[in-house]
């Protein structure tokens, strides 16, 4: 695996593959890889010619400066995985290498940007975004793979290349599990032994706000949700709500999509923790 920091020398390298007619797959990461990214590459690897990751720890989509200095990093470890999944190419810059200057950029998500994460973490998404089409600009991939355990994200970033007039295809892959339910994320590793006992109950309360769809309103849903997240006293509910799939919009009965999504975040501790669930 060839590892570069500079995004010139990337981008020389890379150019020698696209004027061949490679096709190229892209993994963005921030790091501190587990087997929810790993499935990204090995899809990757089977749907593409050269597959590429990058490890940038974005400081711009961090609004908890906190959040920011406690995020995992393991370079070494990481690249080690990526090596070991096939992946080709790392790209691992400064953050000086990304942002020379100040980014100034703003996008107009519309609605979706204005809800769930939009609407508790303001200005993330442009972080995202900025930090994502760059990237983009750098690698220009054939495809780009990102997990659906961030949904919104996932949508985000759909909008800003339509938006934008990239031509790249946006592959979403399926949330990965621990064996207990837990979406395995980077933020995991930061829950103590006590609190990683308790976490897979996200989950399970998902999981039976489903079986019990049939029986119960959106409302009457969504208070059972709630109730049961209450239950669980180091359990704190930031928000959860059941929306359009492709909107993400909260809809009021079942019949308004036919694949709504439940979206919930909860904070473990000072852990903030994401999931969602199809209905």
């Amino acid at each position: 695996m060839e590892i570069f920091d500079s995004i010139y020398k990337l981008q020389y390298y890379l150019s020698k593959m696209i004027e061949s007619g490679k096709t190229i797959g892209f993994v963005p990461t921030m790091g501190a890889l587990h087997q929810g990214h790993l499935s990204l590459i090995k899809q990757a690897t089977k749907e593409n010619d050269i597959v590429v990751s990058s490890i940038f720890v974005n400081p711009i989509q961090f609004n908890n400066q906190e959040d920011l200095k406690k995020y995992p990093r393991d370079i070494n470890t990481d690249a080690d995985m990526l090596e070991k999944n096939g992946c080709n190419i790392l790209f691992a810059p400064t953050v000086k290498e990304m942002y020379p200057k100040e980014p100034e950029k703003k996008y107009d998500f519309g609605a979706i940007g204005d809800v769930m994460e939009g609407k508790f973490r303001p200005g993330h998404f442009n972080g995202v975004a900025i930090v994502v089409h760059k990237l983009f600009d750098i690698v220009k991939p054939t495809n780009a793979y990102f997990g659906e355990k961030d949904f919104q994200q996932l949508a985000i970033i759909q909008h800003m290349v339509k938006q934008e007039n990239i031509d790249i295809n946006i592959i979403g892959c399926p949330i990965i599990r621990e064996k207990d339910g837990l979406a395995m994320s980077s933020r995991n590793t930061r829950l103590t032994d006590k609190e990683r006992k308790i976490a897979p109950h996200i989950y399970e309360i998902l999981q039976q706000s489903r079986e019990k769809k049939s029986n119960l309103t959106i409302k009457e849903t969504i208070s059972f949700v709630q109730e049961e997240v209450n239950k669980i006293p180091e359990f704190e509910l930031e928000y959860f709500e059941i929306v359009n799939s492709k909107t993400l919009q909260a809809i009021n009965n079942w019949d308004e999509d036919k694949s709504p999504r439940g979206c919930i975040v909860i904070y473990i501790g000072n852990v903030r923790l994401i999931d969602n669930i199809g209905y």
